[in-house]
């Protein structure tokens, strides 16, 4: 299952890489806390199911948000543009089956507030030479679970945050699918 609060692009990705028979699972559902989510018509133009959760944070969402979890019984659950942090309770409860993918290196660019352009524009003023993508477990802190696989990609000299971003997002749709069918041919 999925949290997604975009586009949801890296979730059209693994969508694809499920129907073209690379990854072998069924998505149980999207969770978004953004109503407006391109990831809900991707979601909807596959007979995906979509929970909405509008107050993410507040503790009657941890328990819906619980609720929705225990009825979809996710064996992997994908943070893929989600921008919320999830509950402590969560990560707890399904420690080591909750990944989320990130944008840069981590452990660099990693955080709250570290997210999209954010860190493209971070990597660009610090003159890095690399950045890359980081498929990791997620736990109590952003972006500071154990990283279970990276790709890195070249700074060009004329890189602005968007060109920077795109040839990301690109080996983003390649690792995050990749990662998962490691992950459930593990179990």
């Amino acid at each position: 299952m999925f949290f997604a609060s975009g586009s949801g692009s890296n979730f059209q990705a693994v969508i694809d890489a499920i129907e073209n028979n690379e990854i072998d699972a069924v998505i149980t559902g999207l969770i978004t806390d953004n109503e407006y989510a391109g990831a809900i018509r991707r979601a909807e133009n596959h007979n995906i199911c979509v929970s909405i959760i509008n107050n993410f944070g507040a503790d009657e969402a941890a328990e819906e948000l619980l609720s929705v979890l225990k009825g979809w019984t996710p064996d992997l659950i994908i943070l893929a543009g989600f921008l919320k942090k999830i509950p402590d309770e969560i990560t707890r409860l399904y420690q080591n089956r909750i990944i989320n993918i990130h944008p840069s290196l981590l452990p660099k660019y990693g955080g709250k507030g570290f997210y999209g352009n954010h860190v493209h524009k971070a990597v660009l003023e610090a003159g890095d030479k690399s950045s890359g993508c980081t498929v990791h477990y997620v736990n109590e802190n952003y972006d500071e679970g154990k990283i279970i696989k990276q790709k890195t990609v070249d700074v060009l000299p004329d890189d602005t945050p968007e060109t920077l971003a795109a040839r990301v997002l690109a080996e983003e749709h390649n690792l995050l699918p990749s990662v998962i069918r490691q992950l459930l041919n593990q179990k």
